[in-house]
């Protein structure tokens, strides 16, 4: 269990605590939902949380066996519903990985990345594009 102390702090922002490292984290509430739009929203959190897993789950599956992934990066898009209730309809993430990495590994790699346990505690609504763009 990792404690996690948030305050709001008005104006539809919050500031998030990581128990352990004390490091903070603000949210702001999005332009087209009465926010400032000033930092990341909580829904941009988890794209951000879902593209974050998927690399920290290969980078685990790289290091255990004995390779590494430096250059790896990845862009995110998150789309919203267009017709209430206000959800994440769809998440995309694009992988850029770095050159050299065999064809068994990459295979393993993307596997790890679909079984990242944010990837499998989303909604099966909500959909997941994963797009891998080898070296």
């Amino acid at each position: 269990m990792v404690p996690i102390h948030v305050a709001y702090q008005g104006q539809l922002r919050n500031r998030a605590v990581h128990g352990p490292s004390r490091v903070e984290l603000v949210t702001d509430a999005p332009t087209d939902n009465q926010g400032r739009g000033e930092s990341f929203s909580p829904t941009d959190l988890v794209a951000t949380g879902l593209a974050t897993c998927l690399m920290t789950i290969m980078g685990i599956v790289a290091r255990r066996d004995g390779y590494d992934l430096d250059g790896m990066s990845a862009e995110v898009e998150k789309h919203m519903s267009a017709a209430p209730p206000r959800r994440i309809a769809r998440i995309v993430v694009r992988l850029r990985m770095p050159a050299g990495i065999a064809a068994d590994r990459r295979v393993a790699l993307e596997r790890a990345a679909r079984s990242c346990p944010v990837a499998l505690s989303l909604h099966p609504e909500l959909v997941q594009e994963l797009e891998f763009s080898w070296g």
